[in-house]
């Protein structure tokens, strides 16, 4: 009866708030405001502080510390810009000039293969017509997409002009007053769950660091070395392969099959012999980041099952797109430490009551024999 009361409530609260969503809208716009900013300074917070407690260890003032690190930060910036940007341009440009005998590969390909006996009764050829993937069509229908969508891409580019100007503050105070943040939350915390609460706090910073930290290891690695890999095996747009098969590496599992594909999709119709060489050296470089990188930078810190990481890829991706693929991993890392936390305190405070009161029995024994 308490639980079905308990859940009407909550069901009723629901429902009213549905009723004046005008309320909770301007706190929604407030949230999503600050989502994109903070994301961002909170991922570059991981992957610097480490840095900046090193300085700190080494007699320099945090203060000054931190602005090395901007510094630093600033300077690899404008080297990606002045070296990475565009000879990530340079080939694209070069892969969309190449496009249409790409496409013209890709069509001769299903013509041949519409030849043979086993696809004859499918009737390919009329698939194909009826597909038109020609060059011409595709650029078309990119252009019409890309027109119709001019509003939105105003939209994108204003908030990412946002994002460039208010994330170094945010990441500029965080790395300044981050440890203040866990004593500014224990103040307002009972005091019997304060140490808890600074124990939770802990795993859940300890949880973030490894994960965003390890993936930006693995990602850099993976991308440099499969760089190297389509280099020596003579792939054209190695250095653009690299770089997708280094973001895509964020993806769990899926990740190497997505940043495998351009390289085998441009090769396999021209030099399938090269797509073949293609796919030994993501297994080569999958191997070595699954064996030697993974277990040292992030080791068993989230202990997730391969098949709920396919799970959560699936639902998250089906609720936020892209977005909830990159986040949704370390979402649930947070909640399930959060859970498997608070489910160990219920644990250890019914055992504590148990032997307290096994011990209170104990005492009113030894009293009444006396």
């Amino acid at each position: 009866m308490f639980w079905s009361v308990e859940l009407l409530v909550l069901a009723t609260l629901i429902f009213v708030s549905t009723k004046i969503n005008f309320l909770f809208e301007p706190i929604g716009t407030f949230f999503s405001t600050l989502f994109a900013p903070v994301l961002v300074a909170g991922f570059l917070y991981y992957i610097l502080n480490p840095l900046v407690k090193l300085l700190t260890k080494l007699k320099l003032k945090r203060i000054y510390a931190i602005m090395l690190v901007f510094i630093l930060l600033i300077a690899s910036l404008i080297l990606i810009l002045v070296s990475v940007i565009p000879s990530l341009a340079n080939q694209l440009a070069s892969l969309a000039a190449s496009m249409p005998t790409v496409f013209k590969n890709i069509e001769t390909w299903v013509y041949q293969m519409a030849e043979l006996p086993i696809f004859k009764d499918l009737d390919l050829t009329s698939y194909v017509d009826q597909l038109d993937i020609s060059y011409g069509n595709i650029i078309q229908q990119f252009l019409s997409g890309l027109s119709s969508s001019l509003g939105s891409l105003v939209s994108t580019v204003a908030s990412t002009t946002i994002v460039i100007v208010t994330a170094p503050f945010i990441l500029f105070y965080m790395l300044k007053d981050g440890d203040r943040l866990v004593p500014g939350i224990q103040r307002f915390m009972p005091e019997k769950r304060k140490a808890d609460i600074v124990t939770l706090l802990d795993k859940l910073d300890k949880t973030l660091s490894n994960y965003i930290s390890g993936q930006a290891i693995e990602c850099l690695f993976v991308g440099t070395f499969t760089i190297i890999g389509y280099s020596l095996i003579g792939v054209r747009y190695a250095f653009l392969f690299g770089v997708i098969a280094g973001l895509t590496n964020l993806i769990p599992y899926l990740g190497p099959y997505l940043g495998l594909a351009p390289a085998v999709l441009v090769t396999v119709f021209d030099e399938p012999f090269k797509a073949l060489l293609c796919c030994v050296v993501v297994l080569i470089v999958q191997q070595l980041d699954g064996n030697i990188i993974y277990p040292n930078v992030i080791g068993k810190t989230l202990k997730i099952h391969p098949l709920t990481i396919i799970l959560i890829l699936l639902v998250a991706g089906n609720i936020a797109g892209l977005l909830g693929i990159f986040l949704g991993v370390p979402f649930y890392a947070i909640c399930r430490t959060i859970v498997l936390y608070v489910i160990e305190m219920v644990r250890k405070s019914k055992t504590e009551e148990r032997t307290a009161l096994v011990l209170e029995n104990s005492n009113e024994t030894k009293n009444s024999g006396q």
